[in-house]
């Protein structure tokens, strides 16, 4: 199974928070998992670290990249496909990371692995 991350997501299973479900920590953990990680959450934690709304996330941020590749994942870009399938996503959802995230998996053929039911409502394949 081909996996994206939400930015939450991410962040518990870097921090090995107990909100993740066993579900998610499954598909994340099995052997030769691809699992991919938008940059659209290195600009959701920055804004968030940036706002005053999640100072702990600082330290994070700053390795990044690091710890992506420490993690074995893939760091995905944003194409003007991914904007553009976001932009045109028919649901009254409006977190612009949501749907860019979903019109990422979308485009690319992934799960969504999130714990966001609100998400469901742009047509994407979630697990959690």
């Amino acid at each position: 199974m081909r996996l994206l991350l939400d930015t939450h997501t991410l962040v518990w299973w870097i921090r090995a928070n107990p909100l993740l479900s066993a579900g998610a920590r499954d598909a994340i953990s099995v052997d030769g998992a691809d699992v991919s990680v938008s940059i659209a959450s290195a600009w959701e934690i920055a804004i968030k670290v940036g706002r005053g709304k999640w100072p702990e996330a600082r330290e994070f941020l700053t390795a990044f990249e690091a710890g992506i590749a420490d993690e074995g994942f893939t760091l995905l870009p944003i194409t003007v496909p991914h904007v553009r399938m976001a932009g045109l996503i028919v649901s009254d959802h409006r977190d612009p990371f949501d749907r860019l995230l979903a019109a990422q998996a979308m485009t690319e053929g992934l799960t969504l692995v999130t714990s966001d039911s609100k998400v469901r409502s742009l047509g994407v394949t979630c697990l959690w």
